[in-house]
């Protein structure tokens, strides 16, 4: 994830003009939004993040940092006002600050531990100025200076304010405020002059001087194209210089040469499949850690690494991991690649990483490419040139059974390895087979007082970036001053005859200066005073206030004497306090910010009361349990037992399953069980002797066969999932004949039977039909709460379904009624058998038809 930050030069300088009618801040405005443009064609702009300092104070600077949005951000580029000073230093150490807040709470920089290039957050600083004099408080500067004090824990640790990944870069605005007659430079865009150039270098970046529009996006082009995720290293050459090869560079001069000290970025290619890079073997450090030291010695930002320009040969063995970094082209690479040398390589050391050799072990070597078309850094095991030969003969000689002699060879070669390398060693020798070869127990080389240091620099660091982003957006609290109170009269002080007829004879008869009609009254400015300790006091004059609101005010001065009122602001009266500007009406946060804190609670240590009364149902939500496969339980449930519960025979309480639904668990679907009630097929046989003993059936009346059929299919689906021994006794919840409402049943009898002597009627049916829809209306109650009960017994609800009155409509609209109410509490494997259920009425309903 690149981290953009953009440094905007805000001092007074900034606001000349150019020739195009702009302000060279309104150019760096604009630079800006050109630049976020010309990175969004890449792809890999999704995880940027873009920061923005100015050159005011800290930390009113900061004016978007690791907590603000793309939004915010636009939003302060905008608002930036030229109205300060040049101080680059202060800025600049500002902003490499701001990188840092985080580093050492993550432990990427790795300090005593060795420099892992795969630990990195690059980072590029774009300071956009116009390259004039710095000038601070204390007057103008001539070079650069950043301060060397900061807030930021655990900066002793580092030499320098900024670090090996991060670069900067420096436009600065040299467009002339009138148009140049003469064609523009051709080429590529020279580096400025100013102060802030040498910075650029040592960072491993550069500075772009900006003469024209043109070039200025030719450089935002070139700044895009600077993104790459790596570090930066120095590469010294240490011994002779190389031996003359055929077809390579001419002889080497004596003296010094560009190759010979290149400050470069090499490449750290981030993983394609995770977007994070990935490393084995770190730069050691240039110092052996001690276990008896109490410090550690500050490290230089970039590491400087020796080349040996010996021809050595390149060793690789099988499994054994190694890193591989692709240089930044340099005069260094340009002359490797000139030799033509493809299968050697070149050494490369760290001084002072030994234990008692100050130039130290080998630990890579550089290396041209197969196709000479680039020169890579192999980054190996620490004095590979010796464990590599001896992890060869382990595995094709030893097969993984060392030897006495193997085995002292390794003991000797651990002792002149930085024992910071064993978590890498032990991780190599794993993949390789060999696990068992160190020890669990190794030290890793730093002091208890060094480790325990750096865990208190973290913490502090980690309160620190909270400080500093929590006064991120603030603004700088004014001056105080005396206001300049505009004139009540609207009669300008040149228009006065007295004053004129005054200036006359104070300058005698000489001429009068000529006046302004209408002299500012400069409204809104405020008048600095010498006496910071004093407390200019914003009094009106009594003398300014007109006749007619004399007695408002005198009101108002009553009450303020008394402070009677509710009003925030004295002067004011209770209605102009919500004469807010519609900008201001959304702004909730700073009225919160004013209310005064709650207070604590009287006794925080007593534990809280129980809700022992009022509503029942107000229940604590965190302990409820949910099943998700069933239904939500939103109050206590019967928990009575059932009788012929197997759970409850063996003695043991109910058990609640959670268990995902079939129907819910991914990549499977659900089987419905296969039902055993196939309805027997009827056809119209008119054989004495049937087949397999089936007895032929008259034919019956399409009613009655109806009823009966639906009565036959009501009983075979309750023969699957109704046993008679475990229901309970239907009178609890119906009449004495079976059927809810006995009382109503008989009487309903003695009605239809009473009709039946008189030679039947209207009556008759109309009752029957009312006794079977309160008996139905009854039955779908006692439905629905077999529903809404937890488990999956369901066969209390199909002994009900049996007794469903009406006909066929009426049987199939109740049973889709109960459908839609078993959807309604999710009860997956009851909607199942009920829609097979429902299919079977509509198989047997349309075979009546057909033999009807």
């Amino acid at each position: 994830m690149p981290v953009l930050l953009f440094l905007i030069d805000t001092s007074a300088s900034m606001n000349q003009r150019t020739h195009l009618g702009t302000t060279y801040l309104d150019i760096a405005k604009g630079a800006v939004e050109t630049f976020m443009k010309l990175r969004s064609r890449d792809p890999a702009s999704r995880g940027d993040r873009y920061m923005l300092v100015s050159f005011e104070d800290v930390p009113y600077g900061i004016k978007a940092g690791w907590k603000e949005n793309h939004a915010t951000f636009m939003t302060e580029l905008k608002n930036l006002q030229a109205v300060g000073l040049t101080t680059v230093g202060q800025s600049l150490r500002t902003a490499f600050d701001l990188l840092n807040l985080n580093r050492l709470v993550s432990g990427i920089d790795n300090y005593g531990q060795g420099r892992n290039p795969f630990f990195l957050e690059p980072s590029i600083i774009i300071t956009i100025t116009d390259g004039n004099k710095l000038t601070s408080s204390s007057g103008v500067q001539e070079e650069l200076h950043l301060p060397l004090t900061t807030p930021l824990p655990g900066s002793e640790l580092t030499k320098e304010p900024f670090r090996w990944d991060q670069r900067l870069f420096a436009l600065v605005l040299r467009i002339p405020g009138s148009a140049t007659p003469g064609p523009e430079p051709v080429g590529g865009v020279l580096p400025d002059h100013s102060p802030i150039t040498p910075m650029c270098e040592v960072t491993g970046g550069r500075s772009y001087s900006v003469l024209s529009q043109r070039m200025l996006n030719q450089c935002l082009e070139s700044l895009v194209q600077k993104i790459q995720s790596g570090v930066v290293i120095n590469f010294e050459k240490t011994g002779p210089d190389p031996a003359p090869v055929e077809d390579g560079p001419p002889e080497v001069k004596p003296g010094p040469q560009p190759w010979h000290s290149c400050h470069k970025l090499i490449y750290v290619r981030p993983n394609p499949k995770t977007g994070v890079p990935l490393g084995h073997w770190p730069i050691p450090e240039a110092f052996w850690p001690d276990q008896n030291s109490p410090t550690l010695p500050p490290r230089s930002a970039h590491p400087q690494v020796c080349f040996s320009c010996v021809d050595s040969e390149p060793m690789v063995i099988d499994k054994l991991p190694f890193d591989k970094y692709e240089l930044e082209p340099s005069p260094l690479t340009q002359y490797i690649l000139e030799r033509k040398s493809p299968h050697t390589c070149w050494q490369v050391f760290v001084c002072n990483s030994a234990k008692y050799s100050d130039l130290g072990q080998p630990f890579g070597y550089l290396k041209a490419s197969t196709t000479l078309t680039c020169v890579n850094l192999f980054v190996m095991p620490y004095n590979y040139p010796v464990l590599l030969p001896l992890l060869d003969d382990l595995l094709r000689v030893h097969k993984f059974k060392p030897t006495l002699k193997w085995r002292q060879s390794f003991e000797n070669y651990l002792k002149t390895m930085p024992p910071y390398y064993i978590g890498a060693l032990r991780k190599a020798l794993r993949a390789i087979g060999a696990p068992n070869l160190l020890a669990e127990n190794m030290e890793y080389g730093l002091s208890y007082s060094v480790v325990s240091y750096l865990k208190k620099l973290s913490q502090q660091t980690k309160l620190e970036a909270e400080r500093v982003l929590a006064s991120v957006g603030k603004k700088p609290a004014p001056e105080g001053g005396v206001k300049v109170r505009p004139r009540t009269s609207g009669v300008s002080l040149a228009q006065c005859r007295d004053f004129t007829q005054l200036l006359q004879g104070i300058m005698g008869d000489g001429p009068v200066c000529p006046l302004e009609l209408n002299p500012k009254e400069f409204a809104g400015f405020h008048l600095a005073s010498l006496n910071k300790t004093v407390r200019p006091q914003s009094l009106r004059n009594a003398y300014d206030i007109p006749r007619r609101h004399l007695l408002e005010q005198l009101t108002r001065m009553r009450r303020n004497l008394l402070r009677a009122s509710r009003c925030f602001l004295r002067g004011q009266d209770e209605d102009q306090l919500h004469s807010v500007p519609i900008a201001q009406m959304g702004n909730y946060q700073d009225f919160l910010k004013q209310c005064p804190q709650p207070l604590r609670e009287a006794d925080p240590d007593q534990p809280k009361r129980l809700h022992t009364f009022g509503n029942p149902f107000k229940l604590d939500k965190k302990g409820m349990m949910i099943d998700e496969a069933d239904e939500f339980v939103s109050g206590p449930q019967n928990r009575s037992k059932r009788p012929g519960d197997p759970s409850l025979q063996n003695g043991g309480a109910p058990k609640r399953r959670r268990c995902m639904s079939p129907l819910l668990r991914p990549g499977r679907a659900y089987t419905p069980p296969v039902l055993n009630n196939h309805p027997p097929t009827i056809t119209p046989n008119n054989d004495p002797n049937p087949p397999n003993g089936i007895t032929p059936q008259p034919p019956l009346r399409a009613p009655e066969t109806n009823h009966t059929l639906l009565d036959g299919v009501f009983g075979n689906h309750m023969g699957n999932h109704y046993n008679p021994e475990r229901a309970p006794e239907p009178g609890g919840y119906l009449g004495a004949g079976g059927s809810p409402g006995g009382a109503q049943a008989e009487r309903a009898n003695h009605l239809d039977q009473g009709e039946e002597e008189e030679g039947g009627g209207e009556l008759g049916p109309k009752l029957r039909d009312i006794e079977g829809q309160q008996q139905n209306a009854e039955l779908r109650v006692l439905i629905t709460k077999e529903i809404r009960k937890p488990g999956r017994r369901y066969e209390r609800i199909f002994h009900f379904l049996k007794q469903v009155q009406g006909s066929l409509e009426t049987r199939l609209l109740f049973l889709q009624n109960i459908i839609r109410e078993a959807a309604r509490f999710k009860r997956r494997v009851l909607i199942e058998q009920l829609e097979n259920f429902l299919e079977e009425l509509h198989m047997r309903a349309n075979h009546l038809n057909h033999l009807d």
